[in-house]
């Protein structure tokens, strides 16, 4: 009997440690910034590592309903009716009653402010009468985005270990909401929303920290941490971000204030260098043109050249900075700062990337020449991609 119970006890410790090892897995931090016109990749922290998306699954969740609208099936003022599924919801959570309803238009403002789970379950019943069947259409939708490592189980988020997602598949969803919906997209920087006597505060904290904000949405379990997807734009530039793993909320949102500001920075760096060579190739174009000679084509491609890893996101930033003053056939690369771990320590790797082979190879002689340490590497896709 005692060995039994002794055994039993085993079994209960391994499942315990089993369980703690997968949630501190999941919740491995990750974070990606990326153009949103042009879905070009700005900054990536372990983009593709399978997470739980939390409450950014209500995102898909409006998608969905603004699919609705769009074909005219709902209007704003469409009731939908609490089941007692709905109502059974753990929070957070409205407070709906049984059999009482909800307009979309409501519905839509506790999604995105008090990110209401009896909701979400209540508009997945609306739409496709059970809350498993409406997550099979929104799995089907996701694929359907470019969403390739995305499942969803449920509409609000709930912890389910089978409903997980990327930081780079998020910034798909979260791009693809504003393009295809711009009429409704606006609701997403909603800061406040009434409902019956009480007012609800939306947990998205960069519409007030961060001039300049548009949206989207924050989410937290357990298992992922506190995340959070933004949208906002700068100086004509539209830029989405995403964070998972967060250890607080003021820390999540600190640590994308901090990536929006270096990336912003990184543009406009890049901005000035390639304004400084256009005013130099046009003088150099008058010229060919008098010489009856012709300037070469550049066109980018998948190739770059490594100039270092650092301890600093800094240091490795000014030493990209200085490799593009220092090559002419750099001038029109893309500055890239990489971050990586390597046992324990994390490392920011400085690149020039979206280059040709031939130009890269060249560029790295000539920055060798002039005792610049680089190497030439190949880099994968460098764009979060639509349908």
């Amino acid at each position: 009997m005692q060995k039994s119970v002794h055994i039993f006890s085993l079994i209960i410790v391994f499942i315990g440690f089993f369980l703690s090892a997968t949630s501190s897995s999941a919740r491995q931090y990750a974070a990606i910034i990326v153009d949103e016109f042009t879905g070009r990749v700005l900054h990536a922290e372990y983009p593709d590592v399978k997470t739980y998306p939390a409450s950014l699954t209500k995102i898909m969740t409006l998608y969905l309903v603004f699919e609705q609208l769009r074909a005219g099936k709902f209007t704003m003022l469409t009731k939908l009716r609490v089941s007692a599924q709905a109502a059974s919801s753990p929070p957070s959570k409205l407070g709906l009653k049984v059999n009482r309803s909800i307009t979309v238009r409501n519905a839509i403002r506790a999604l995105i402010t008090k990110s209401a789970n009896d909701v979400a379950t209540a508009v997945a019943e609306a739409i496709s009468g059970t809350e498993p069947r409406f997550a099979i259409l929104m799995t089907k939708r996701a694929r359907q985005l470019g969403m390739k490592a995305t499942n969803f189980r449920n509409a609000s988020g709930l912890p389910d270990r089978r409903q997980v997602t990327t930081a780079r598949d998020m910034a798909r969803l979260s791009i693809a909401i504003r393009r295809d919906f711009p009429k409704y997209y606006y609701v997403f920087a909603l800061k406040r929303f009434r409902f019956g006597r009480r007012n609800y505060r939306n947990h998205n904290n960069l519409l007030v920290r961060f001039p300049g904000t548009t949206g989207i949405k924050t989410g937290y379990i357990n298992a992922s941490g506190f995340n959070l997807a933004v949208s906002i734009e700068r100086n004509g530039k539209r830029l989405v971000g995403i964070i998972f793993g967060g250890k607080t909320p003021s820390s999540r949102d600190n640590r994308m204030i901090t990536l929006l500001h270096r990336t912003l920075n990184m543009i406009s760096s890049h901005e000035r260098i390639v304004q400084k060579h256009t005013q130099s190739k046009s003088r150099d174009m008058m010229q060919a043109g008098r010489m009856g000679s012709s300037l070469p084509n550049y066109r980018a491609e998948g190739w770059g050249i490594q100039i270092g890893a650092f301890s600093r996101f800094a240091q490795a930033f000014l030493a990209a900075n200085r490799a593009v003053e220092a090559s002419e056939g750099l001038r029109w690369a893309r500055i890239s700062v990489e971050k990586s771990s390597i046992r324990n320590k994390s490392l920011y790797r400085a690149r020039l990337v979206d280059i040709s082979q031939n130009r890269a190879i060249q560029a790295c002689r000539e920055l060798q020449a002039k005792q610049v340490p680089c190497q030439v590497v190949q880099v994968g896709p460098t764009a979060v991609g639509d349908r």
